[in-house]
């Protein structure tokens, strides 16, 4: 069996205390994970400054060729894991074998990463706006003759990661060519993405003092940001709003990613099927930008009523099935919460489960140590039922019937809005919409991004300060 070390700057560490990652069907254990502690963290980032030391040693421009070598590394190599190896096969497996997602899911997520790795000059010169690098490593520079200055606020980036997608990997590749060094609080779940990049980076050549991974419970996560100046955490709403006004601290939490028809196009929605399907399936709709709400005046039950049917043949199937679609639930009990919630919801009045007609059985499906629960499609009447403002971790999504004129009110934070309209007022208000983080005019599925644009937050305007400069020569 695997053992994974904590990794303190580059140095493995063997944790008396260890957690076992098991497989999600049969509860074999598959891993031994060294469990950290807040002490040895706070420790630790006493070392924080060499690992921006050792990163401004190396070009940004040599830093980028570098990351883009890991990024083959990380999807063809077979590479150190712990104190063992793991080919790609072998990673996609293992990550399977304790998230619930399918192995193909897995591999599509490293595509995912592969690819931020392999355009991160592109990506990089979009986060920027374009800004020369040099500016960034040396601190100040000259733009259109006006004199610049951008000052790092961290040596180090936190991050405590979630299990449930490892496509959320994609935010904090960007770092390591930032000449900023990484802090990693793995999932509990999903240790391996963490581990497997880390490898690929020390292969291509990036300083093993640069990264940091902590693995361990709740309070490890407290410590890493306690104990970094800038961090990124992933979790439900509560984490959002623990950590609103926190400029330490960037909180990803849910979506409610949604569609918007407008009355000039509403009468065509059948021409926006497909969309409107993979935005809400893809990636077993566990992403934040998965649309959770389908917003229109009119035809919304048929809307509804054709979604349901287009899912209601997706069963689970074995993790290692080319055809899982499905990822299932790994931690007891929190499936049943959630089909539990929603059926709550159905006893609001207006709120009808669409998919109910369609299947046979229940929402919520076990087979042996794994929960699955059926993609899910409710109609809500109004958008003043608490269901239309709701999101679940699986393919689910409320069509809620709201006037055009109301649906900009009434929608709520939106981390990705996609809106099918040509109405030039209608679009004028919604790019004015400040609660609409990224916004998608014409059929875009929600869940489809350009990764040379951020979808939320800029990570370079949250690690660097742009500050006033001059200088003039001594006399």
């Amino acid at each position: 069996m695997l053992h994974l070390p904590i990794l303190r700057f580059g140095e493995p560490y063997t944790s008396l205390e260890v957690d076992e990652v098991t497989h999600f069907l049969t509860g074999e254990p598959i891993a031994r994970v060294s469990r950290a502690n807040g002490g040895l963290i706070q420790r630790d980032m006493r070392k924080a400054n060499r690992a921006r030391e050792a990163l401004r040693a190396i070009p940004i421009d040599e830093l980028i060729a570098r990351v883009g070598r890991a990024g083959e590394l990380y999807m063809t190599a077979r590479l150190p894991m712990g104190d063992g190896m793991q080919t790609a096969d072998e990673f996609a497996h293992a990550q399977s074998a304790s998230t619930g997602l399918p192995e193909r899911m897995c591999r599509a997520n490293m595509k995912k990463n592969a690819f931020v790795l392999g355009e991160m000059r592109s990506v990089l010169t979009s986060l920027t706006r374009g800004l020369d690098f040099d500016v960034l490593a040396t601190g100040h520079g000259v733009e259109r003759d006006v004199p610049i200055s951008y000052q790092a606020q961290s040596p180090v980036l936190g991050l405590v990661l979630p299990s449930n997608s490892p496509g959320v990997h994609t935010l904090w590749l960007p770092i390591i060519p930032l000449q900023i060094g990484l802090v990693l609080k793995p999932g509990p779940q999903e240790p391996w993405t963490p581990y497997r990049m880390a490898s690929a980076f020390f292969e291509a050549g990036i300083p093993r003092e640069a990264i940091a991974i902590y693995p361990g419970h709740a309070d490890v996560g407290g410590a890493v940001l306690d104990a970094c100046a800038r961090s990124l955490i992933f979790g439900g709403t509560a984490t959002v709003d623990r950590y609103r006004g926190d400029p330490r601290v960037q909180a990803h939490g849910p979506g409610f990613s949604k569609i918007l028809l407008g009355d000039d196009q509403v009468d065509q929605w059948e021409r926006h099927l497909d969309m409107m399907v993979e935005s809400v399936f893809i990636n077993s709709g566990r992403g934040c930008i998965n649309a959770s709400g389908i917003w229109a005046s009119r035809h919304t039950r048929e809307i509804a009523d054709a979604i349901a049917q287009r899912l209601a043949a997706i069963r689970p199937l074995p993790p290692a099935d080319p055809e899982a679609s499905l990822a299932a639930f790994t931690v007891p009990g929190v499936a049943d919460a959630i089909s539990n919630a929603i059926d709550a919801e159905l006893k609001v009045p207006g709120v009808t489960d669409v998919t109910a007609a369609y299947r046979q059985g229940g929402r919520l499906v076990k087979e042996g140590k794994a929960d699955y629960l059926l993609p899910t499609v409710l109609h809500a009447s109004n958008p003043g039922v608490p269901v239309a403002k709701q999101e679940y971790m699986f393919p689910f999504v409320t069509v809620v019937e709201c006037p055009q004129s109301a649906m900009l009110d009434a929608i709520g934070p939106t981390l990705v809005c996609t809106a099918i309209t040509c109405d030039e007022t209608f679009r004028r208000r919604l790019l004015d919409a400040v609660h609409i983080d990224r916004l998608n005019l014409g059929p875009v599925p929600t869940s489809r991004l350009n990764w040379l644009q951020p979808h939320e937050g800029n990570i370079v305007e949250f690690l660097f300060r742009a500050r006033a400069f001059q200088t003039a020569p001594l006399q």
